[in-house]
């Protein structure tokens, strides 16, 4: 029999006649076409839309990667320089010795600064980043009192925490004020861990270590920890709370009041660590900055991490926990303010 329609190719081949034989099959090939033709638009658009959003994101990471655009250096009126101790000190957060120090550095540099304030709002951290801190501070006052024949006066001004290490920091301004409902103080050292033996000895399972050097295992969570380790860590944490003490006792002076109480890592709220003689009083940076220093304008000089540093930082930082984590060798066993 002779064909009077050619095969169905594209939806725009004409069907054929319904009485023809082949109508159906031919009815079912235009079917299927039109399905793959809306399955490849669909698929267009859809891959359209994912590389809008992705470019999007690129764009939105490109922005906030930018250096900020306020040039210090150009700022050519008194105001009052603000640098923020936000979260946890420690070498790679945005509360570090290095970012906080270098912001530091860049007000006291600045001849149209009328005096700084330090807005903390820290549980603490390293010791050591808090040290740094402190004696910076200390040092760069004096250097300036040299040079220009005047003071830069430096306040605190807590926010919702100012505590430990935190506190540490403060201790090295002329001054600080809270809020009422602040918390203040917590002048101690910590340091944590913990003990599985007992549970590995009912499941059955021993532990090898391998040390080289008598207590190089101390504070290994899978081994005791005899009297000697103990005490031996008790006398370090002594010894490092004592330089709290000192630094705390240098930077407030006779304006303490409440006796040793005051260093037993106890924390007061804001009203409480001004009579206690912890705080000077209450107020907020911008009273500060409008009562004390007399400068309104605030200018800040803290040194943030662009997001693509942070981001970046971040992944490293949770590779090399998780690295730590799956070795035992976990940051509990570190002493912190």
């Amino acid at each position: 029999m002779k064909l009077d329609w050619k095969p169905v190719k594209t939806k725009d081949t004409p069907l054929p006649d319904p009485s023809h034989p082949e109508w159906e099959r031919a009815l079912i090939n235009r079917l299927v076409l039109e399905y793959l033709a809306d399955q490849r638009r669909r698929q267009r658009w859809s891959l359209i839309l994912k590389l809008g959003v992705l470019l999007y994101l690129i764009g939105l990471l490109i922005v906030a990667s930018l250096p900020a655009v306020t040039d210090l250096t150009k700022i050519n009126e008194e105001h009052t320089a603000l640098i923020e101790v936000n979260g946890i000190l420690a070498p790679e957060a945005d509360a570090s010795a290095e970012r906080i120090i270098a912001a530091l550095r860049a007000a006291f540099e600045n001849k149209h600064v009328k005096g700084i304030i330090l807005a903390i709002n820290s549980p603490g951290g390293s010791p050591v980043q808090a040290g740094m801190i402190y004696d910076e501070i200390k040092r760069l006052k004096e250097k300036y009192q040299k040079d220009k024949g005047r003071d830069l006066p430096v306040y605190a001004v807590a926010i919702d925490l100012c505590a430990s290490g935190g506190y540490y920091v403060a201790a090295a301004a002329d001054a600080i004020y809270v809020n009422p409902a602040s918390l203040v103080g917590s002048i101690g050292v910590r340091l944590s861990s913990f003990g599985f033996q007992k549970a590995m000895e009912e499941l059955g399972i021993e532990r090898r270590l391998l040390t080289a050097g008598t207590n190089k295992g101390i504070l290994d969570p899978f081994s005791p920890l005899p009297e000697p380790q103990r005490a031996f860590l008790q006398r370090v944490l002594e010894r490092l709370h004592q330089q709290f003490i000192a630094a705390v006792k240098a930077g407030r002076g006779e304006r303490l009041k409440g006796g040793d109480e005051l260093f037993s890592g106890l924390f007061w709220s804001g009203d409480q660590a001004v009579e206690l003689g912890l705080a000077d009083g209450l107020g907020s940076a911008s009273q500060v900055a409008r009562e004390q220093i007399g400068a309104e304008k605030i200018v800040e000089y803290s040194k943030k991490r662009d997001l693509l540093d942070a981001l970046t930082r971040r992944f490293g930082a949770m590779m090399t926990l998780g690295f730590i984590e799956a070795l035992g060798l976990g940051g509990e066993g570190l002493a912190r303010y």
